[in-house]
């Protein structure tokens, strides 16, 4: 008999809505005392209790819950996770398994950044790594990219984007605050743009053997964002931590990092206010500022309308 594996850990709002939406396919028509709702995905139960606690039951649990494990730590900062009663501060206490396979092969990768900022734009990128430079790519330290600061960024990029072909889309957040609605949400935003991306690399690319997204939603959901697109690329492998797990997913993501930066200074250079990066209490101080400055309008022109921050930032005396 398999094992009934039972993961529980605390979601901040911006996740339970997420979850909310990425699940309401599934849920059930009852929910247990105390629950906001009930899904069944699979093999695996997932219920979220009006504590805020998510609890995933079944023996997949431990692969159901990985996604949004990542997706509370991006979030929040932080999660507590229990597993089968006893607590963790990283999943299974155990590092991500990379497959020596898929990182010594030749391979497209796609990352984004932006997403969790207010100010800035969102910028997407597909790179091409062959494994003729992968050693390459290790020396210079792209293989530990979430480590490095912008200024390290800054100075490591240049010496690879040369060499490394890749495609990059940057949507500001005036075209961002176009496209967002109750229809078409941040992840759907982000998987329109992988599809661009992936599609334009894979024109030049033909010798690839991978391709790689670092994930961001469960691969149906995610195709269920392009059922409307005309060309979709589907021979795709998700892969959580991806740029751990292949060079291609790490160069996507310093690239679209080091568009971002310089994107990012020149909007603060145009406004002559040096902006915060990320989406806490000092963007709401900086936003009144901007608003009490230029008017509300400017915000529409460098800000994502639909973060909390708006609400906040609207409350100026």
């Amino acid at each position: 008999m398999q094992k009934n594996n039972v993961i529980s850990f605390k979601v901040c709002e911006k996740t339970q809505e997420m979850m909310s939406k990425e699940l309401d396919w599934c849920k059930r028509n009852k929910a247990p005392q105390y629950a906001k709702w009930q899904a069944k995905d699979g093999d695996t139960v997932i219920t979220l209790y009006e504590s805020g606690k998510v609890v995933f039951q079944g023996k997949d649990a431990d692969l159901s819950s990985d996604f949004w494990i990542t997706t509370e730590k991006i979030n929040n900062g932080k999660v507590e996770i229990k597993s089968n009663g006893k607590k963790s501060n990283n999943q299974n206490n155990k590092k991500s398994y990379i497959n020596p396979r898929i990182y010594n092969s030749s391979s497209i990768g796609s990352d984004e950044v932006g997403t969790g900022d207010y100010f800035g734009p969102i910028v997407v990128t597909a790179a091409f790594v062959s494994k003729e430079n992968i050693k390459f790519l290790e020396e210079l330290g792209v293989k530990d990219s979430k480590k490095l600061t912008d200024e390290q960024i800054l100075k490591i990029v240049p010496k690879f984007i040369k060499i490394i072909p890749y495609e990059s889309i940057i949507l500001n957040n005036e075209e961002y605050n176009k496209f967002y609605s109750d229809d078409i949400n941040m992840n759907k935003i982000k998987a329109i743009l992988h599809n661009k991306v992936l599609l334009k690399l894979k024109s030049k690319i033909n010798n690839y053997e991978y391709i790689i997204i670092d994930q961001f939603a469960e691969n149906y959901v995610y195709f269920n964002y392009l059922k409307n697109s005309p060309n979709v690329v589907r021979n795709i492998t998700f892969l959580t931590k991806g740029e751990e797990k292949h060079l291609s997913v790490a160069c996507a993501s310093l690239i679209s990092r080091f568009i971002f930066i310089n994107e990012f200074n020149k909007i603060s250079a145009s406004i002559n206010i040096d902006l915060p990066k990320g989406s806490g209490d000092i963007v709401n101080e900086v936003g009144k500022t901007i608003v009490k400055k230029y008017s509300f309008d400017k915000l529409k022109e460098i800000a994502k309308l639909n973060f909390k921050n708006t609400d906040k930032i609207k409350e100026i005396n």
